[in-house]
């Protein structure tokens, strides 16, 4: 059962590097479709509409940095535990911060994907 906590933190940042880069088509592999996301400020969005507003610029990632990474390997199911400093342009307008997360990866048939992320925001 153990061993692919490292792996799926290092799987977890190239997400963030990918969702910072705006590449769709590593992010399309690396979420799953039936992706819960909820934002820090309690917004959900699904695989569909988070890459939307991504590929359409309404939701524009600068920089997603996570530390303090711990995982909670289940097997087929690996929960990442951490802080993620975010910048965004969302509206038009820059915004950054510093989240506390809870992300969840399970292994499908397509392999490691993101099933769901939540967030909460820290204080500045």
């Amino acid at each position: 059962m153990a061993g692919n906590g490292e792996a799926i933190i290092a799987l977890d940042k190239k997400r963030m590097s990918a969702t910072a880069a705006k590449d769709l088509a590593t992010l399309d592999t690396l979420i799953a479709d039936d992706l819960i996301y909820t934002h820090s400020s309690a917004r959900m969005d699904t695989k569909k509409t988070l890459l939307g507003a991504m590929e359409s610029g309404s939701t524009v990632y600068t920089s997603m940095v996570p530390s303090e990474v711990v995982a909670q390997d289940l097997g087929d199911t690996v929960v990442l535990t951490g802080v993620a400093a975010i910048s965004v342009m969302s509206g038009g307008k820059p915004n950054s911060f510093k989240v506390r997360f809870t992300d969840v990866y399970a292994k499908r048939a397509a392999g490691w994907q993101m099933v769901t992320w939540q967030s909460t925001r820290l204080a500045d």
